[in-house]
């Protein structure tokens, strides 16, 4: 029934769908996924954006694209070198660095569609020696053209001036309409058509405000692959770059992918404007589980984005899936006492998976049991014998009663400190 991923031994694929019944494959049309899809991290441009963190070190970021590069993401927006010199010597540094280690990810940059964006992308890729996606984007929705006072005409124009002067110089260009999900489909006809019209080789639709339900992923979607197969071309790729406003960036991102986009946008651990963009490690971690991914590494996502916390200044929260502290521990008694069953029994695919959804150790961390008001004696003796000290009776009960009495869970030292008390030598 499941459509597996090659990393995944035939005999514990047989295993799991004897003991996993899979409600999320009833009735599946198919692969959910299609195959060649490509994975573009914002995490460098517009995960930057959000108002709470800094914008990282040189050294960071050229650490974060080692990083994406052994994840296995396709293409980075690397930054706006149009918007300071910094952020053109750090487009400059991180393209070098491409080229000197001989990464397969590609870089990409970001500009509004204004000649005098465009020309500094032109400078780097003839100093560095290397193409660079071009993403030059421009405001669609009504209510901006609003704002801006722009007409259909305005935007035909500046658009055209802006491809014409990258493709002109070889930049491979992606044409961004900003505020996609909200945008008329009269004035996107209008728009995609004059982009492909002019050299644009991709369309990104933006749902830049998180306004988009998985409903109007697939209706935008639809409709923009029936525009570009009614010009007759069949080399226009699709992006889709979703924000989280709603809560659905995530699934939005996995939907986009299902009904036509080859090529979906996330930044690492969402960060972006306002509330953020579409999780990158999420991404990966669900189509993992979908059997979907081809190359990537998931055993690296952990250090992906503990790097970008560390670089950008972002506090992780604890119940953040796959990367927050409380991922995969437990205090329970009755969670615990089925993991160390089946540890018990030597079995730490069972063990992996008893109590949780998403296997700890294909993504490089593990299960963890720890000791809290809601503990039994399983976890006390499980806790004690991984750190080779032995549970006796008398040593388990003031544990436990210490527990009972706290309204938290025990850190390390507080159970060290009863123990030491019990066993001044230990």
């Amino acid at each position: 029934m499941k459509d597996r991923s090659p990393s995944v031994p035939p005999s514990d694929a047989s295993r799991e769908d004897r003991l996993v019944y899979d409600w999320n494959e009833v009735a599946r049309r198919g692969r959910v996924i299609p195959k060649g899809i490509s994975f573009f991290d914002e995490t460098l441009r517009d995960g930057l954006q959000n108002p709470s963190v800094v914008d990282p070190k040189t050294e960071d970021k050229l650490e974060l694209i080692h990083l994406m590069d052994e994840i296995g993401i396709h293409v980075a927006d690397i930054g706006l070198p149009g918007s300071s010199k910094r952020n053109y010597d750090d487009v400059v540094a991180i393209c070098q660095e491409i080229s000197r280690a001989k990464l397969k990810i590609r870089p990409a940059v970001a500009g509004r569609t204004v000649v005098s964006d465009i020309t500094p992308m032109i400078d780097i890729a003839q100093k560095v020696g290397m193409p660079l996606e071009v993403y030059t984007f421009i405001g669609s929705s009504p209510i901006r053209q609003l704002a801006e006072a722009w007409d259909v005409e305005v935007l035909v124009k500046k658009s055209a001036e802006a491809i014409d002067v990258a493709v002109k110089a070889g930049l491979p260009v992606c044409y961004v309409t900003e505020d996609t999900t909200r945008s008329r489909p009269e004035v996107l006809a209008t728009l995609f058509k004059n982009a492909v019209d002019h050299g644009a080789k991709r369309l990104c639709l933006s749902d830049t405000v998180g306004h988009s339900t998985p409903d109007g992923v697939r209706n935008l979607i639809d409709f923009t692959r029936s525009i570009v197969a009614g010009m007759g071309v069949h080399d226009v790729g699709i992006d889709w770059h979703g924000h989280n406003d709603r809560g659905l960036a995530l699934v939005n991102a996995i939907w986009a992918l299902e009904h036509g986009a080859d090529r979906v946008h996330g930044t690492a651990l969402g960060i972006g404007e306002r509330v953020g963009n579409a999780a990158m490690e999420l991404i990966l971690l669900n189509l993992k589980l979908l059997g979907s991914l081809e190359a990537q590494d998931t055993t690296k996502l952990v250090q992906y984005c503990e790097t970008a916390a560390r670089a950008c200044h972002w506090t992780v929260p604890i119940n953040y899936p796959l990367i927050g502290r409380d991922a995969f521990r437990t205090a329970t008694g009755v969670h615990a006492a089925a993991i160390i069953k089946a540890e018990s029994k030597g079995d730490a695919w069972l063990a992996d998976r008893i109590y949780s959804g998403v296997p700890a150790g294909m993504f490089g961390r593990k299960q963890e049991i720890c000791i809290g008001h809601m503990s039994g004696v399983s976890n006390v003796t499980y806790w004690l014998r991984q750190r080779g000290i032995e549970p006796s009776k008398e040593l388990v009960d003031a544990i436990i009663s210490h527990a009972k009495t706290n309204d938290h869970i025990l850190e390390d030292e507080e159970v060290m400190a009863i123990v030491k008390r019990a066993n001044p030598a230990t």
